[in-house]
């Protein structure tokens, strides 16, 4: 028997509004909360999602440098991994290494290509 349902994801960052942002635009769902603090990307307002919530003094993770550690990685599902590569530099992550990219806050997140099993993403 379970002893919890998982309700969010929660990354700490400087500014939840603007990350919140950025991953509403690659992963195509909406914010669902947002306060100064404070911010949700879900499917509505009734599912768990990914929260961001506002940490001063964050420092970016330095990976693959162990200086300051990876707090979190995501990873995402596409259909193709190239097409993807640009829209998430358009959005404003940049390339660490590989499919290896940082969000705007420098937390890695991983595109991985989508498992047979899953419904196409596009």
């Amino acid at each position: 028997m379970a002893i919890g349902r998982l309700h969010h994801v929660i990354l700490d960052c400087p500014d939840p509004g603007a990350l919140a942002a950025f991953y509403s635009r690659l992963l195509g769902l909406p914010i669902t909360y947002h306060d100064d603090d404070f911010a949700v990307v879900a499917v509505n307002d009734r599912t768990s999602g990914i929260a961001f919530q506002r940490a001063p003094g964050h420092r970016a993770p330095t990976w693959p440098d162990p200086a300051t550690p990876q707090q979190i990685h995501v990873d995402v599902m596409v259909d193709d991994q190239a097409a993807a590569a640009e829209a998430v530099l358009a959005l404003g992550a940049s390339r660490l290494g590989g499919d290896v990219f940082a969000d705007p806050a420098g937390h890695p997140f991983c595109l991985i290509p989508r498992p047979g099993w899953a419904p196409p993403v596009g």
